[in-house]
């Protein structure tokens, strides 16, 4: 059963409503004003928030502002009622991040048509999507709405083919594009002074990459080169920024992505200091597992040139052949030419841990 936060101050508009959603078989967890609204939150965390718009204590603006800053409450889906239907007004609401707005008197049907409209879209974006072509096309759809996705798809959306051990983008390189991977494999790196590289992260069909450096609008601190004939679609900054500053859900989505880059980095730098060389090798096995291996369809094999190992490892090509070969002697993989097989990954997975 979803959970409506109904916030209205007048209290027979506010029992008509509830019980309007009760009817409906929703959950309903009402209040008088915006403050008791928040603290509402603070214990409960509603599916979705209808609330008027002229309150006393915290009017409906407030309530938003104050709920979009906290993490745990910025994505939910947000409906204004409002006695008003000026154009300002509207506005405002929307520029706040309102999903809707309905206008005073408003009957049943509409108020519960605009629910169920807003519950839908907010489950889809919080769903994962299918990381093909046809899933981008339909998250994009979900995102930005038909007429959005139309513009989107337009000329300014195209894909591009990469040939193998070519660039996507260089370093310090200006973002214009976020990139999707329609097919193929991507790897991003950076060197140090003194040429060294390290590998810091392993894309395949149905990620994005590339979206960092482009929301920090800064230039590309690492490289990225396709690891096979690849192809990517592109969507143009502007879209995409404009894909985030319109649509909350997916504004949210695009955090959580960053935050998961953000700590999978921060470990592997610390397994990168601390880790022994076995252990980091049999880290970058599962790595290459994980990323490259959508599907349990048995011993996972990759093809991978022992340079972009090392980098992937961070030690030098010598000392990841030796450690390969005694991962090859203990039974844990098999190796055929520049191919490796994992055969025991729990044990690699037991190392890794």
């Amino acid at each position: 059963m979803k959970t409506i936060l109904l916030i209205e101050d007048n209290q027979k508009v506010r029992e008509n409503i509830g019980e309007i959603l009760e009817l409906a078989g929703y959950h309903v967890l009402s209040a008088e004003n915006g403050k008791v609204g928040v603290g509402i939150t603070k214990n409960t965390i509603p599916d979705l928030i209808v609330c008027d718009v002229m309150m006393p204590e915290l009017d409906g603006y407030g309530v938003l502002h104050v709920l979009s800053k906290n993490p745990a409450t910025s994505g939910i889906p947000f409906i204004f009622l409002t006695a008003k239907s000026e154009k300002d007004d509207l506005r405002k609401g929307m520029n706040l991040g309102a999903d809707d707005y309905l206008t005073k008197p408003f009957d049943d049907i509409e108020l519960l048509n605009a629910i169920e409209i807003r519950l839908k879209k907010h489950t889809a974006l919080k769903s994962e999507f299918t990381k093909n072509t046809e899933g981008l096309e339909e998250f994009l759809t979900h995102a930005k709405g038909l007429q959005e996705l139309n513009n989107l798809l337009s000329d300014e959306k195209h894909y591009v083919t990469v040939p193998k051990k070519h660039n996507v983008y260089t370093h310090g390189s200006y973002p214009n594009a976020l990139y999707f991977i329609v097919k193929g494999k991507v790897k991003t790196s950076r060197a140090n002074s003194l040429g060294n590289e390290l590998i810091t992260g392993l894309y395949a069909e149905g990620d994005f990459f590339g979206y960092t450096d482009l929301l920090e609008e800064s230039v590309y601190a690492e490289n990225a080169v396709a690891l096979e004939d690849t192809e990517l679609s592109t969507i143009h900054k502007d879209d995409f920024f404009a894909l985030l500053h319109h649509n909350r859900d997916v504004a949210n989505k695009f955090i959580k992505m960053l935050s998961n880059n953000v700590l999978e980095k921060e470990e592997r730098l610390l397994n990168l200091a601390y880790s022994s060389v076995r252990r980091r090798v049999a880290e970058s096995l599962i790595m290459l597992q994980n990323t490259y291996q959508k599907e349990n369809t048995g011993n996972f094999s990759m093809a991978i040139t022992r340079d972009d190992l090392s980098d992937l490892v961070g030690a030098s090509k010598e000392t990841v052949i030796r450690t390969l070969s005694d991962f090859k002697d203990e039974g844990l993989i098999k190796i055929s030419g520049s191919t490796i097989t994992l055969i025991k990954t729990d044990k690699l997975i037991h190392m890794k841990n």
